[in-house]
């Protein structure tokens, strides 16, 4: 195999395990380097494999349906791999403080399905870097916490 196809079956391996229907930690563990960067628009940056989990613990505690799958297929140059997708989910679990635009209450019951792009860099079979440009408007905006114009 080339790197390019290594690096996307990490990638494969991330998106499904990490961000899909099921998530299993010991991915984090697995392929995420020490200090992988995890950067997305609705989110404080996220830095290291502890940080990244915590981070998704809360996320699917307060989003337990939380789903993210790809819908493209996957582009490799070099160490980079890009990919579209699509998720969301709906929030039925406790309180959630980490969105940048604000709180939910707990089980709000409001749902978010949103699109994005991301770039995702593989060093050694390692992701150093998740960096991610989403639809975080319309994500906030069926969540309740802004406003259409």
């Amino acid at each position: 195999m080339t790197k390019q196809e290594d690096n996307k079956a990490v990638v494969v391996r991330w998106v499904t395990d990490f961000w899909g229907e099921t998530c299993d930690l010991s991915v984090v563990d697995d392929i995420a380097a020490p200090d992988m960067l995890l950067r997305y628009s609705l989110h404080e940056p996220r830095r290291g494999r502890d940080d990244i989990k915590a981070f998704m613990t809360d996320f699917r505690a307060a989003f337990p349906d939380l789903n993210f799958w790809a819908t493209a297929d996957l582009i490799a140059e070099g160490d980079y791999v890009v990919g579209q997708w699509e998720g969301g989910g709906t929030h039925t679990g406790p309180a959630f403080g980490d969105f940048l635009a604000g709180s939910l209450p707990a089980a709000t019951g409001r749902a978010m399905r949103f699109t994005g792009t991301t770039v995702l860099k593989v060093v050694d079979g390692r992701i150093v870097e998740e960096i991610g440009l989403d639809d975080g408007v319309a994500a906030l905006t069926q969540l309740g916490l802004i406003r259409a114009a």
